[in-house]
């Protein structure tokens, strides 16, 4: 009997074969890469075609929350329950070698692998509230609610996190010794998703003022413990 979750998501299909010292499996990794990012592509196949669709999506605990139009053909496709890949990349920096074989790029990636189901009911609400606040905490509860037609119109999915792995880059570049000695540039130049102040659409009702969730908005989410 267990006590909750596996802290590893690592199976034999999310293990790295190429460089897998970059591999990362435990969920409080990948659960922070998720939480920084906002927007991720979902994978799957449709009458032999593959698609690969980005959309928007927030993480409730172990379930991942995926967000689309009622009429897209991603939300049809995925209410059946077929197998998807959803994937997350933060970009840290670019990698410049002494050769162009060795440049590279420092990111922070997660791939998830499963199947979505539809929500419906109470958990459909809760699901779009998990979708707002993660993009934007404190939102859900500052704005009009959705009424019943934009609730049709809005599809709604879910999906557990029981299979995943993270891929991890940090670092200068890894030159070839003997490149150490020609007359080349090499390091980093670090990349960084920064949000500006927030501008009104200038039409204010008397009296309104910016959200203090938007003051300093920022992805970078801090380090716990």
């Amino acid at each position: 009997m267990t006590n909750g979750p596996a802290p590893s998501l690592k199976t034999e299909r999310t293990t790295l074969r190429r460089r897998p010292n970059k591999g990362v499996y435990d969920r409080d990794s990948i659960y922070a890469i998720l939480d920084e990012a906002f927007v991720c592509h979902v994978g799957f196949v449709q009458e032999g075609q593959p698609f690969v669709i980005p959309t928007g999506y927030g993480r409730d605990g172990d379930t991942l929350y995926l967000h689309g139009s009622s009429a897209s053909r991603m939300m049809r496709a995925l209410a059946e329950e077929i197998p998807i890949c959803v994937t997350v990349t933060l970009v840290d920096a670019l990698v410049l070698a002494r050769s162009v074989f060795n440049h590279s790029v420092n990111h922070r990636s997660v791939v998830v692998l499963g199947k979505a189901a539809l929500v419906e009911g109470e958990e459909k609400m809760h699901g779009l509230t998990v979708l707002t606040n993660h993009i934007v905490p404190g939102r859900w509860d500052d704005v009009r609610p959705p009424t019943d037609l934009e609730m049709k119109a809005t599809s709604l999915l879910k999906m557990r996190i029981d299979e995943a792995s993270a891929k991890i880059r940090s670092g200068p570049p890894a030159d070839d010794d003997e490149d150490y000695a020609l007359p080349y540039w090499g390091g980093i130049v670090p990349v960084r998703t920064v949000t500006e102040p927030a501008v009104d659409d200038g039409r204010l009702l008397a009296g309104v003022e910016l959200p203090s969730y938007l003051v300093d908005y920022s992805r970078i989410r801090p380090i716990e413990g």
